[in-house]
């Protein structure tokens, strides 16, 4: 079989789109467009041909090339990354900042192409950030899905899968806030805000603590996202299960499971300091006097640990952290840590429990994203972990709890830091991403929990594609792997190529020799497949 698409407007999907139609013209952002413009010339051309050569009715080759040149073409599979194999998904996300604010989709052209020429270069599916104080913006229960419908349909119109993050947390990069409903409830009521020992208030993300108090105009924050879960669900009911493959919902500060214990990073020099406990607002503190009045030392309810350090602080000159006879190997270590990372697995199960509820007559997977926090791993204390939240110490593994609750909701654990190697951290950091991900995914493997691997950021580790491609081929429990993020770093000379180049060593191997593309045709390729908004 032979198609052949002519012309630029197939390429410009935003010409004639339903991002023109329901959402109007949107403005492109500046660095954006103009890496894309960079990045190639060859989208450029007025005519483009899309030629697909099936061998048999399941696999199919692809190739592109400018109709004003007959040969060579662009030998290119088709077919989803290394499924047929059982092997790993490969997933692009969108940015974050696709739907703005206001509902309209930003740069809508460029991502309308951007999606066409990921979709050629046999990316499989895309990540979608749906941000709760977007859609539920000024009143509670009064939701507008209207930007994020529109990228439904355009990705299931180009035969991509979408995997959606249901964000309930705001984004100062993204220029995303929290509900203003929820801001203003905040402002007379700052305590559904996490609090450090200084009294400075976390304003992007609800106090774990708050999780099942009635604080949102009577009801809690389980019952409202509960409800924004349910809204999603009937919106994209003609999607799920069909483009829509997966959802991920947010666990807390960045979409994570964890507290913001580096949520000032002005104070963090270098990061040499290992964040600061989060446990000072008026819920949390409520909930600590119980638990250590229940354990019968009531004075260890009245605050944190004294002797911890501050965000710039090197934690080993602390008192608590310090390696040997420090206060978390102490009775009270044990007790304050405990308390405070059972109070983020109790939020993480609460809100793992209402999706895998919501969803359960779907046929889609439901995941969370557990952080990476490898910072001074190679201490004893894991000083880093513990300020986040995870009791991860030389004498007790911290993830079999965390693993568990995933666990016991059927629910998958999205990794990020696949491109991170211990060799290329800053030796004074005593870091080991390593070394905490075959942690992690040891834990994972005893308990049958899936992981979903993404990179920390684009072209932001060095031979990251290297170290990428080594954990697909050595983690058997991955599925899939979501690159972060599309946007005008990815689009960058200096990074879509290389990127291209990662794509086609994936499927590579599964190509039939007359599918192997020669070294004029891979010159092609590095043109053809870089996106450019016409």
């Amino acid at each position: 079989m032979e198609v052949s698409v002519m012309g630029s407007s197939q390429v410009n999907l935003g010409r004639n789109d339903l991002v023109c139609k329901e959402v109007g013209n949107c403005s492109f952002t500046k660095s954006f467009n103009s890496n894309i413009s960079s990045s190639s010339s060859s989208l450029k051309s007025s005519k483009l041909c899309i030629k697909l050569r099936s061998k048999s009715l399941n696999k199919f080759s692809l190739k592109a090339s400018s109709c004003s040149q007959p040969e060579p073409l662009i030998s290119k599979n088709n077919r989803e990354t290394k499924t047929t194999d059982g092997g790993v998904k490969l997933f692009v996300g969108l940015p974050l900042d696709t739907v703005s604010s206001t509902n309209t989709i930003n740069h809508a052209r460029a991502i309308a192409v951007g999606l066409k020429a990921l979709k050629l270069l046999g990316v499989d599916g895309i990540e979608l950030p749906v941000w709760w104080g977007v859609v539920e913006k000024e009143t509670r229960g009064k939701y507008d899905w209207t930007g994020y419908l529109a990228l439904a349909e355009i990705i299931q119109k180009l035969g991509l899968k979408l995997h959606v993050s249901l964000c309930f947390h705001a984004s100062k990069e993204a220029k995303i806030q929290l509900p203003e409903w929820v801001s203003q409830i905040g402002e007379s009521d700052p305590s559904i805000f996490f609090k450090d020992q200084s009294g400075q208030h976390y304003k992007d993300s609800l106090s774990f603590a708050a999780t099942d108090v009635p604080v949102l105009d009577g009801k809690t924050p389980v019952q409202v996202y509960k409800e924004f879960c349910e809204s999603f669900k009937t919106a994209f009911s003609p999607f799920m299960g069909s483009t829509i493959t997966g959802i991920s919902v947010g666990l807390g500060p960045e979409g994570e499971l964890r507290y913001p214990s580096h949520h000032n990073p002005s104070k963090m020099n270098n990061h040499q300091g290992a964040g600061e406990f989060q446990c000072y607002d008026k819920y949390m503190m409520s909930s600590l006097k119980q638990y250590a009045e229940s354990n019968g030392n009531p004075l260890w309810g009245l605050g944190g640990p004294h002797d911890a350090p501050g965000y710039d602080q090197p934690p080993m000159t602390s008192t608590f952290f310090k390696e040997n006879e420090g206060s978390w190997e102490t009775t009270y270590g044990n007790f304050f840590l405990s308390w405070y990372s059972e109070q983020l697995i109790s939020h993480g199960s609460r809100l793992l429990s209402l999706a895998s509820e919501t969803f359960h007559d779907v046929p889609i997977s439901i995941c969370g994203k557990v952080p990476l926090v490898h910072s001074w791993y190679k201490t004893r204390s894991h000083p880093s972990e513990l300020t986040a939240g995870f009791y991860n110490t030389a004498n007790r593994d911290g993830y079999v709890e965390v693993v568990e609750m995933f666990a016991k909701h059927s629910c998958q654990i999205i990794l990020p830091g696949m491109d991170l190697s211990d060799n290329l951290q800053p030796n004074k950091s005593l870091s080991s991403p390593e070394l905490l991900v075959a942690q992690i995914t040891s834990c994972c493997r005893k308990h049958g929990v899936e992981i979903l691997g993404q990179n920390s950021m684009v072209a932001n580790a060095p031979n990251g594609f290297e170290q990428i491609k080594k954990k697909l081929s050595s983690e058997k429990e991955m599925s899939l792997f979501t690159y972060q993020r599309m946007g005008a770093d990815f689009f960058s000379p200096e990074h879509f190529p290389a990127f291209t180049q990662f794509v086609r060593s994936l499927n590579q191997p599964e190509l039939d020799s007359d599918d192997q593309p020669t070294k004029q045709e891979e010159r092609v390729a590095s043109n053809h497949l870089q996106m450019q908004a016409a």
